[in-house]
């Protein structure tokens, strides 16, 4: 007689809003998930505190496992700009960025309009445009993409150009 080996169960993160205290566990988690760009501990700090509201992260056993950092730009109030999405190695294809996106997008439409979700994603991030392209797809949405940043605003020369896809308009409601 084989024995069978089961499958660990599938562990499910506690999504929330972050606070404070996970700016500096952000930007570890963001430096395990290239090729999203490192911004500085300050930066992670300042998004936990001032935009908490418009930021998912996912905690399992105490740890920051997953985080969407996103806000509304300033001079759109009803266009929610998702500026980074990270998923930590060990939990990846388990579907926790999808949930993150839906649950903030779930929350920020019931807390004021939301018209449309922007994010720029480069040529290369085949995840992010399938992640974003599932986003419309779930929630019956057009999903339009431009060239926002040439290779050659960046001025270095070591980063990709950046589109920037449009999902929407949101129903209201």
């Amino acid at each position: 007689m084989t024995a069978r080996v089961l499958s660990p169960a599938p562990t499910h993160a506690v999504l929330r809003k972050p606070t404070r205290n996970d700016g500096a566990a952000l930007h570890d988690l963001i430096a395990r998930c290239p090729p999203l760009d490192l911004n500085s501990r300050y930066a992670y700090l300042l998004l936990c505190e001032h935009n908490a509201d418009t930021c998912v992260v996912a905690e399992l056993d105490g740890k920051l496992v997953g985080a969407v950092t996103a806000y509304f730009v300033p001079a759109h109030p009803d266009m929610l700009f998702v500026w980074q999405v990270a998923v930590s190695p060990v939990m990846q294809g388990q579907r926790l960025a999808s949930r993150m996106l839906d649950r903030l997008v779930e929350r920020c439409a019931t807390e004021r309009p939301l018209r449309v979700v922007q994010a720029t994603i480069s040529p290369s991030n085949i995840a992010s445009r399938k992640l974003f392209t599932s986003l419309a797809a779930r929630h019956g949405l057009e999903i339009t993409g431009s060239l926002l940043f040439s290779a050659t605003d960046f001025g270095d020369g070591e980063h990709e150009e950046e589109w920037l896809y449009q999902i929407g308009p949101w129903p209201r409601r």
